[in-house]
């Protein structure tokens, strides 16, 4: 059972959650790229949402259906980026640019192949980890 303050908490979380874990997946690129912990983080605060409101208001509220798919295509995204190098006959993981190439930048963001692959690392973390916190909520919903 939860009380009003933690709906409240857990409503006034999500966001900032989402922020944070925006800002971690994209501060590596002056520095250690990081899809994981942003992964993580922001679904943390799904789960937050999970205890605070239960399984049918969070699935009504947020696309946590589309964790599998999420799931897949980052999986998918990590892969491509892991072996398109091998393609050109370079070693897997060459980013691109090379080092004396030039760096498409978006505002202070540098597009490089590890941008995608933190990308696809993010996605496949949150979709496996909301999938297995939906099949625990529905099979707790089940058993009750």
């Amino acid at each position: 059972m939860t009380t009003e303050l933690t709906r409240t908490a857990a409503r006034l979380l999500l966001a900032p959650a989402f922020v944070i874990a925006l800002a971690v997946l994209v501060k590596g690129y002056s520095d250690v790229g990081d899809g994981f912990t942003a992964g993580v983080i922001a679904s943390l605060g799904i789960l937050v949402q999970y205890l605070a409101f239960g399984r049918g208001e969070v699935e009504r509220l947020l696309p946590v259906r589309l964790a599998a798919p999420c799931a897949v295509a980052g999986l998918m995204l990590a892969l491509v980026v892991t072996f398109a190098p091998v393609l050109r006959g370079d070693a897997p993981l060459t980013h691109v640019p090379g080092p004396d190439e030039g760096v498409v930048q978006l505002g202070t963001l540098e597009l490089v192949s590890a941008v995608a692959f933190d990308v696809g690392v993010f996605l496949l973390v949150l979709g496996a980890v909301v999938g297995v916190v939906r099949t625990i909520a529905l099979a707790g919903d089940r058993a009750s």
